[in-house]
């Protein structure tokens, strides 16, 4: 299971990528095992306002429906258009292809509050 250094996390098991103004968003490898196949994602609209830790969509899987969490407050200003074809490149791909959203961050302070790749690993171990 992957957990790449350069993201933050919510223990919700969303990762954000920030660069300047903006965050991209997806689930963690760790998420996407535990769902399974994913069958459907339903994501906001460009710009739809979106609040940290308030659900912004819902991830269908083979074997459950799923709120999904922003992990940051913002503007979004992009989705993932691929998912809609094609669902399963959260499976596939989730740092890089499987990414959901990506929001202009209204508070950069909010980053700094989520888990490191070392914090989320270790939550992580708990759920062992």
């Amino acid at each position: 299971m992957k957990v790449p250094k350069d993201l933050r996390y919510t223990k919700e098991h969303e990762w954000v990528r920030a660069s300047g103004q903006e965050a991209e968003v997806g689930i963690t490898d760790f998420a996407q095992g535990e769902l399974g196949d994913v069958v459907f994602v339903e994501l906001p609209q460009v710009g739809a306002r979106v609040t940290q830790m308030k659900s912004f969509g819902t991830i269908d899987a083979v074997k459950t429906v799923s709120d999904l969490f922003a992990p940051v407050s913002g503007e979004v200003v992009a989705v993932n258009t691929e998912l809609k074809e094609n669902p399963a490149l959260i499976n596939q791909s989730p740092y890089e292809k499987g990414w959901m959203i990506r929001i202009r961050v209204a508070n950069p302070a909010e980053i700094e509050s989520l888990l490191s790749a070392d914090a989320y690993e270790k939550a992580l171990g708990a759920h062992a």
